[in-house]
């Protein structure tokens, strides 16, 4: 099965929904995008390792990391192999003394470890091909300043729940809605309306 190099990109903050966070991997001389949504608490383990930040005191990926350096553990890959209702499986790709050892892990434990490595991050065509989102190359810096700025006139009604309105829209409604939030760089709703898209296209 083919694998695809991958890159963190972005880590995105929802304009929609509070506390909700995605870590935007894009795809190494592509255009497609693949989104995961994260807690909060692995959202800022990421954002400490992208920007260089050095806390007073060792983050939990940065002791295992240290861990894994003190035994000449080495994280040559991380892939993210599976995808299942919604839920996206990775593993370690671990290497000591010659020897290749594979731990499951959560996706955004991976990242943050992978981060701290400078490891490789691949996925699977097929994963790419089912979550994936193509960024628009058109899209210019202003244009994306100004659709945040209009970003409260998203049709999404503050009375009912994102969910029972994208069930309301139909296809080609969605299609627009999708486009209109990947503007907004709200991958977290891109990835409820992906979702919505690809349940309809399944039935």
């Amino acid at each position: 099965m083919k694998k695809i190099e991958l890159e963190i990109v972005a880590l995105s903050h929802s304009i929609t929904q509070t506390h909700s966070y995605a870590v935007v991997l894009g795809e190494i001389n592509g255009l497609r995008r693949l989104p995961i949504v994260i807690g909060g608490f692995e959202a800022q383990a990421i954002a400490v390792a992208l920007e260089r930040m050095q806390p007073s005191r060792p983050l939990t990926h940065d002791l295992f990391a240290n861990f894994m350096g003190t035994f000449n553990i080495e994280l040559s890959e991380v892939i993210i192999y599976k995808l299942e209702e919604g839920i996206f499986f990775a593993k370690l790709i671990c290497s000591q003394d010659g020897e290749t050892t594979e731990i499951d892990s959560r996706t955004s434990d991976a990242l943050a470890l992978a981060v701290r490595s400078g490891c490789h991050i691949y996925t699977y065509e097929n994963i790419l091909e089912t979550a994936g989102l193509f960024l628009d190359q058109t899209e210019t810096q202003t244009e994306t300043q100004e659709s945040k700025a209009t970003a409260a006139t998203a049709p999404v009604s503050s009375k009912t729940s994102p969910e029972k309105d994208l069930k309301s829209l139909n296809l080609e409604e969605l299609n627009q809605l999708l486009q209109q939030v990947l503007e907004q760089e709200d991958y977290v709703r891109a990835i409820n309306i992906r979702d919505e898209i690809n349940n309809r296209k399944k039935k």
